[in-house]
Order: C-alpha cells, then structure tokens, then sequence
C-alpha cells in the first residue's frame, strides 16, 4: 500500500507519540537508567510538537480559514465538558480493557505535588494531544475509510461505517473503551456537522484540560 504524503504527515506524529508511550511503559520506575523516567513524557513536546510545527503549513484542515465560528467553538467545549464528565464516569470494571502500561503519578518521594512534572504532562494532554490525535483518527484514519484518496473527502460527507471502524480502532487504544466510544464518537460527529477539525480539536483540549485538572485536585492518578 502507498501512502501519500498528507496520510504520512499525519501518522508521523501519532507513531512518534506512541513510540515514547512504549518507552515509558517500558522504563523502569525506579532510577536505573540515571533520572526520573516519568519526565520521558517530555520527549512529546519536543519530538512530536516539533513534527507538527514543522509541518503546521501542510495540515490544511487546521488552517486559518478552517478555523470553527464561535458558535462550533462553544458547542465543542460544551461537548468536551460533557465527555469528561462520562469519562470519569464510565469507570466500572467492564468497562476497562487492562491497565495502562505507562501511568503516572505527578508527586515526589515525600509525596508531595511535582508542579514542574504536571505541568509538563498537563500540557502535552491539552495542547499536543488533541491536535496529534485529531489529524490522525478523525482527519485521516475516519476519511481513508470512506476513501482512501482521503485529502478530498469533504468530513460532513462521511458516512457511518467510517465513523464507526474509526471509532472502534480509537478505543483499543485506551484502557476505558466505553469511554473511548463516547469520546471517539463525540468528536467525530463535531467534525462531520461543522467540516472543521478544530471543532474536534477544542473538544478534545477541553477533555484533556479538565481532565487534567481533575486529576490533580483528586489525586485520581490513574486517568493519566
């Protein structure tokens, strides 16, 4: 199969993320390798927020012109709101496929709250995240179902089964897979009824932001 140019740009920094998930899931949680593995997190913001900066011109789903209204941009952080809401929610053993391989606790020895190391993660979740994930599941992964020439394929034409398989292949990716569907499917019909990625986009920083703050106030290290 030959991909384009576009289908790699957007799988490039999905697959770096998803490289240093790996390394992270691996590293030991001790300090054998001579620091703190947690801050392997930070690799993202240089290696995958570079891959984004560096391409930005080419993302023309995320250019100025695509930008959502500020009705779409309201509708898609109320959406976001209620998707964190269900995902801290739907949280009940069957709803979960294992555990995370590379969790996070934001403290120190004392256990005391490690603000630097939070606001590393805390970032990347809401800033890096939902741009790196929008461009790969919804921009290419739910278009190239519908069709694989993807770069044409007006999203408010994309048809159900698309939205479904793209969907499905979201949640193995995520420990809470009723959660996922919920997500998944949440900023994929934002993207279909506006055509705008962004809309999916502040969703989806909306999510991860809240979440974030939701984690550190309730100590509920397990959602990060």
């Amino acid at each position: 199969m030959n991909l384009s140019r576009a289908a790699l740009l957007r799988m490039a920094p999905f697959a770096a993320f998803m490289a240093v998930l790996a390394l992270r899931g691996v590293a030991p949680t001790d300090e054998r390798w001579g620091f703190d593995t947690r801050w392997l997190y930070g690799l993202n913001l240089v290696i995958v927020g570079g891959l984004l900066v560096w391409w930005w011109r080419e993302y023309g789903e995320l250019s100025r012109q695509n930008l959502p209204t500020i009705g779409e941009a309201a509708l898609a952080a109320g959406v976001g709101g209620v998707v964190f809401v269900l995902w801290i929610s739907l949280t009940a053993p069957w709803m979960q496929i294992g555990e995370s391989s590379a969790s996070f606790r934001g403290v120190d020895a004392q256990g005391r709250l490690d603000w630097p190391l939070i606001g590393v993660r805390w970032l990347g979740a809401t800033l890096l995240v939902p741009v790196m994930e929008e461009l790969f599941w919804r921009s290419f992964v739910m278009r190239w179902i519908e069709q694989p020439v993807f770069e044409g394929v007006d999203p408010r034409r994309v048809g159900l089964k698309a939205i479904g398989l793209s969907t499905f292949a979201f949640m193995l990716v995520h420990t809470l897979w009723l959660g996922a569907i919920v997500a998944g499917l949440a900023y994929a019909l934002l993207y279909r009824r506006s055509g705008k990625l962004g809309s999916a986009v502040i969703a989806h920083a909306v999510t991860n932001g809240a979440l974030g703050v939701y984690v550190v106030l309730s100590g509920r290290w397990e959602f990060w």
